[in-house]
């Protein structure tokens, strides 16, 4: 009821109430006076006083409010109408110190928050202009590197709608292809290889955020090798991606060309040769030198065709693009197809690599499960992918039931695979593999099956990223490293695994691993992992620690060469490690082996750690990282590159909380940090 109104209203009712409060006391004062005095005296008196009570009381209350009023209520109403002009401007007038001088410390507090108010602004709108020209130069960079980059690049919403393109897309996708802003994708490119290669990579389970594959424009006048990579957009994996195209039209045209002409000429040769061979087997023995040289000729060259034709159907598919995907995201897809079509399946799948055409493969083998289901082969069908006999990936779709007559499985590899594109079909897709297909039956179960080439496997980690730090352009170089602040220079994080814990006594290095940290930044892509034979046995008990055994180290470099080789890595950088003396021991125990002076600048976690929680804190590494929020994944632990990778993580969040403690240069971190070398002595 009463916050809408003015505080000098409120002030005045205050005082009003105030006043009429003690008319009433003095009026109930008098009257209890009045009525227990003696007899009955004169009421004049009574009246006389209260009226100069009443009227001595109002106006004492007047006159505080009056006082209250100009020095504090209208001064509070003052400084509040400009407390709120500043919250919109800095246009603000400053009081009147005169006139906020019975406020107390609330003026010069009003005060003090308006400047910093203002100060912060000023600072705000100076941060704003130097990370806008920031972007701006930044945006000049890339638009210059993407000018100079010979690939078309689209990026597209997860709608599949173009939201970039660069000039050699538009050159590329010319005429009735060329892309347009916020036009679907699929105007420009056919759309079932794009939405497969999509789909695959926003699978839930999916660890892949990139892939290859071949694509064409709608028409079919041009063809590309494109890789797709997912573009997050906060917590989600599909919130869109970016095309990488590279034109290779002339070169699949020159191929099939040659493909053509090499397999006319092998299939011709082919007959020639067979039926030289088989005139000859006819022919009987003579005893005429010419006729057996001649004979013996012809076997050869019979022989020699047949070798050249085996040769060319081993390598006929080796030019076609095709890209290496996991055996679990090509059933995935696979699945994804069937339920889409309506087909019951079961699933296993061992972890392979396969090199493939994934839309192509998708669409053969969905529309073969889609033929068996509709002519009454199956009910469900049980996909599996998996090491065939002679290690190959060998795809089967099987089901309990008649088996499939070969010539049955022939023409439906004749027919379309996909509405619109009479091209492909079964018998394009089986000899762009250079695979076959065949059925199979053993009982009531019948397959059938589909040879794939295996590829190695590939790791859990994407680093075909960008790697830039355009800050580096501004940075200048600083005379002394102690005054050089901790984000203009670029460090080294590294850890070791050893054969045990003492150097001194013969104990050597089997693992090194070290990432670089540049710009406050963990660059993951920039990274040394190697095995060093120790040439010394490794203790059961060490190996129990980091996995590693004699047979892994076999043939390893020696710390020789993997000690030079971190040297290089870590040329004009700064060292940082968890306990750096005990890594730092086997190098300097080695340094007239490996030809280097490892005097490179040293930062310990242990000892940043102490600066910074207290010494009396557990400083170990998997205190650090509970304490941080870091997970290192169980697999990793105690490995060389698990733990770099936790200490650089670490490390990146220490720096940060450093110069917060105020530690802004090397010069002072370090000095910080051997304060803490009791830490040492003591443990």
């Amino acid at each position: 009821m009463f916050a809408g109104w003015s505080l000098r209203l409120r002030v005045f009712l205050f005082f009003a109430l105030l006043g009429l409060a003690s008319l009433a006391l003095i009026g109930a004062g008098l009257w209890l006076g009045y009525s227990r005095a003696e007899g009955q005296p004169d009421l004049g008196p009574f009246v006389l006083g209260g009226a100069v009570a009443g009227f001595a009381v109002l106006g004492l209350v007047t006159w505080i409010w009056r006082l209250f009023d100009e020095n504090l209520a209208r001064p509070m109403q003052a400084l509040a109408a400009q407390m709120r002009v500043l919250a919109q401007s800095n246009e603000a007038k400053p009081l009147n110190e005169e006139q906020t001088k019975y406020l107390g410390d609330l003026a010069p507090a009003a005060a003090s928050i308006a400047e910093k108010l203002s100060q912060t602004r000023s600072d705000l709108t100076l941060a704003i202009q130097r990370e806008t020209t920031r972007l701006a130069e930044e945006k000049e960079r890339l638009e210059t590197l993407l000018a100079d980059v010979n690939a078309g690049i689209l990026l597209c919403s997860r709608d599949h709608n173009v939201v970039f393109y660069n000039s050699v897309a538009r050159n590329l996708l010319q005429e009735g292809n060329a892309p347009r802003l916020n036009q679907p994708v699929t105007g420009c490119l056919r759309e079932g290889p794009l939405l497969h290669a999509y789909e695959r990579l926003t699978l839930e389970g999916s660890q892949h955020t990139e892939t290859q594959f071949l694509c064409s424009t709608p028409d079919g006048t041009a063809m590309f090798t494109a890789t797709m990579r997912l573009v997050p957009q906060g917590n989600e994996r599909g919130g869109g991606y970016a095309l990488t195209l590279r034109d290779v039209t002339a070169d699949i045209g020159l191929h099939a060309e040659r493909e053509a002409l090499l397999s006319d000429m092998v299939d011709g040769m082919r007959r020639k040769a067979a039926n030289l061979d088989t005139l000859v087997s006819l022919r009987e023995a003579s005893d005429d030198p010419v006729e057996q040289a001649l004979l013996q000729e012809t076997r050869d060259m019979a022989r020699a065709v047949d070798r050249f034709g085996q040769r060319y159907n081993d390598t006929t598919a080796s030019w076609w693009p095709v890209a290496d995907i996991s055996s679990r995201d090509l059933l995935d897809s696979l699945r994804a197809r069937l339920r889409g079509d309506g087909v019951k399946f079961t699933a296993e799948h061992a972890p392979l690599s396969v090199a493939c055409d994934g839309f192509m493969i998708v669409s053969l083998m969905a529309h073969l499960a889609g033929k068996l289901k509709d002519n009454g082969y199956l009910e469900e069908v049980a996909l599996s992918l998996v090491e065939g006999d002679e290690g190959e990936a060998l795809m089967r779709l099987g089901w309990e039931g008649n088996p499939l007559p070969l010539g049955v499985l022939e023409g439906w590899l004749e027919e379309p695979l996909e509405m619109g594109q009479a091209e492909l079909t079964g018998r394009y897709v089986l000899s762009r593999h250079s695979t076959d297909i065949w059925p199979e039956s053993e009982g009531i179960c019948a397959a059938i099956c589909l040879p794939l080439p295996r590829t190695e496997e590939r790791g859990d980690h994407d680093l075909r990223g960008a790697v830039y730090d355009f800050s580096l352009f501004e940075k200048s170089r600083v005379a002394r490293l102690a005054d050089t602040p901790l984000e203009d220079l670029s460090y080294v994080v590294f850890d070791t695994e050893t054969t045990g814990l003492l150097p001194s006594q013969g104990d050597e290095i089997v693992q090194i691993a070290a990432l670089r940290v540049v710009g406050g930044k963990l660059l993951e892509a920039e990274r040394l992992d190697v095995l060093v034979d120790p040439r010394r046995n490794i203790p059961e008990a060490s190996t129990k620690v980091h996995g590693i055994t004699e047979a892994m180290v076999k043939g390893a470099p020696g710390i020789e060469v993997a000690g030079k080789d971190l040297h290089d890595f870590a040329q004009g950088s700064v060292l940082v490690a968890h306990n750096a003396p005990f890594d730092m021991a086997f190098f300097h125990k080695h340094a007239d082996l490996i030809g280097r002076e490892f005097d490179n600048p040293v930062l310990d976690t242990v000892l940043l750690s102490a600066v910074i929680f207290g010494i009396t804190e557990v400083h170990t590494l998997d205190a650090l990282c509970e304490r941080l929020g870091v997970v290192i994944p169980e697999k990793d632990r105690h490995t060389a590159m698990g733990d770099t990778l936790a200490t650089g993580t670490v490390f990146v969040q220490m720096m940060q909380m450093l110069k917060e403690l105020g530690y802004t240069s090397f010069g002072e971190v370090h000095d910080a940090m051997k304060k803490q070398m009791r830490l040492y002595k003591r443990n």
